[in-house]
């Protein structure tokens, strides 16, 4: 298991999620939400930044057959505006993020989170099981999942 920070995002848009994990790799927590739009890349970049992330899981949307679609373009489209403006040693890994909001969704609602209180927190819960699910997976096949941009 490599170590150091990651960050996991799950690009909407509208918003976008933003997750952390510790520096040994075990656990994803929520970190922020980022308005989507023209600021959004240079904030993930400041967060980057920030927590000293050596990597960037994004969420790459792909239907439940596994083939990708418009919403994965788009996604593509943004990790290359993310690759012009991060540092040159960050590394982007997509990773696949099927069911991912139902799960996140799902959590919160077990929590005790009413509808309300979901939306507000439901873009950095979808990127931490994002972050979490690499983790474990990486964990477990002593590998990197996802691709690496």
């Amino acid at each position: 298991m490599r170590r150091g920070r990651r960050l996991g995002i799950d690009v909407g848009d509208v918003r976008i999620g933003v997750a952390v994990c510790d520096p040994d790799g075990l656990v994803a927590t929520p970190l922020e939400t980022v308005a989507a739009g023209p600021d959004a890349v240079a904030r993930i970049v400041e967060l980057v930044d920030e927590v000293g992330a050596f990597e960037v899981v994004v969420g790459l949307p792909v239907s439940l057959s596994g083939r990708e679609g418009p919403a994965a373009a788009k996604m593509r489209s943004f990790c290359a505006a993310l690759r012009a403006a991060a540092p040159g040693d960050l590394q982007i890994r997509l990773h696949d993020e099927r069911m991912t909001t139902m799960t996140a969704d799902s959590l919160l609602r077990e929590g005790g989170r009413s509808g309300r209180s979901r939306r507000k927190v439901i873009d950095q819960a979808a990127a931490t099981v994002i972050l979490q699910g690499c983790l474990d997976a990486e964990r477990t096949r002593g590998t990197a999942p996802g691709e690496t941009l």
